[in-house]
């Protein structure tokens, strides 16, 4: 009974200092060598070889997770990675890991960065019509810039007061899936903003606020909202999304870092404004080599993307990442928490 009792003591006496002990946790720091991938140090660390997506992530300066630079600096804890900044990694006491043939510091070249100023447009979906149109342009013009008076369809009627402002849009193209070939809705490219003046009924006159293309009758108009510059947050997908690049915004056919393009999943899926996607490509098996022996390959990872707007099915993203060429009809995969 006393021996029951003294290591009962023992324990409580251990187990806040065990706490403290992970609270406090030091990292040790491995310095890369040639050959180290994300996956591979993700297997040996933590003995998780899925985890290096979170690391590629959240790293700027990994542009390929297929290769990283020697010199590089990752802490290591016991349960997860963390690359050095570059201005923190000559400081610190912390005891390194030494690698084998490790190679002197090169110089990393600072990946590009994007700036979303709010052109990027959108896929306008079936059921979704707009708020009206332009019917006309003062002394029966065809184009219209900065200051010039149009006409629209849009009036009292409709609950509209003069003074209120409208983004302009031109329609573009119908986009089909890649895949199932439904159309999934139309291109809609911004042209400007235009703000209501003299009010009729069911019509009324503008005049042309902001301009960034020439705009024509026939144009659409949607509600206004602020389509300046933003920055969009990573905001990890709370639920399994997995879907396609159905189109991009300039009609490229090679899709690459910094790159707009509309994908097939929207707030219907559970997409949010933020989700950072993966895009892969199955790779193709040669049944002639692998005898009926292997079904499936590892799918290719070929970049990443992060979504700007969400309509109901589709949504427009931004390339933020690309290790090689990107098409119409790429996979896209999440990785939830």
């Amino acid at each position: 009974m006393k021996i029951r009792s003294l290591l009962l003591l023992l324990v409580l006496l251990i187990l806040p200092c065990y706490s403290l002990a992970a609270e406090q946790e030091q990292p040790v720091i491995y310095v890369i060598k040639k050959g180290d991938t994300l996956w591979g140090l993700s297997e040996r660390f933590i003995k998780d070889p899925n985890y290096w997506p979170n690391m590629w992530s959240k790293n700027s300066q990994v542009t390929n997770p297929h290769f990283i630079y020697p010199g590089q600096k990752v802490r290591v804890f016991s349960d997860r990675l963390e690359f050095v900044p570059r201005e923190q990694s000559a400081a610190g006491s912390l005891k390194a890991l030494p690698a084998k043939d490790a190679e002197p510091v090169q110089e990393i070249v600072a990946e590009r960065s994007y700036t979303v100023f709010g052109s990027e447009g959108f896929l306008m979906e079936k059921n979704v019509r707009p708020a009206g149109i332009v019917i006309g342009v003062q002394n029966d013009r065809i184009l219209a810039g900065d200051d010039d008076i149009v006409y629209t369809d849009i009036g009292t009627a409709q609950g509209a007061r003069g003074g209120e402002k409208y983004l302009i849009f031109r329609k573009d193209s119908t986009v089909v899936h890649p895949i199932s070939n439904e159309v999934m809705g139309t291109k809609i490219i911004p042209l400007g903003t235009l703000q209501l003046t003299d009010m009729e009924r069911k019509s009324s006159r503008a005049i042309i606020s902001r301009v960034s293309m020439e705009i024509s009758p026939g144009s659409y108009l949607m509600p206004y909202k602020e389509s300046g510059r933003r920055e969009i947050p990573l905001k990890m997908a709370t639920r399994d999304l997995k879907g396609y690049i159905i189109d991009s915004h300039s009609g490229v056919s090679i899709i690459a870092a910094g790159d707009i393009v509309y994908i097939d999943l929207g707030s219907a899926q559970g997409a949010e404004v933020g989700n950072l996607l993966y895009i892969v490509r199955d790779v193709t098996l040669d049944q002639r080599y692998a005898e009926g022996r292997i079904d499936k390959l590892p799918q290719e990872l070929l970049g990443a993307l992060v979504i700007l707007e969400t309509g109901k099915k589709v949504a427009t993203a931004l390339v933020v990442k690309s290790i090689d060429a990107i098409y119409k009809g790429d996979r896209l995969v999440s990785l939830t928490k």
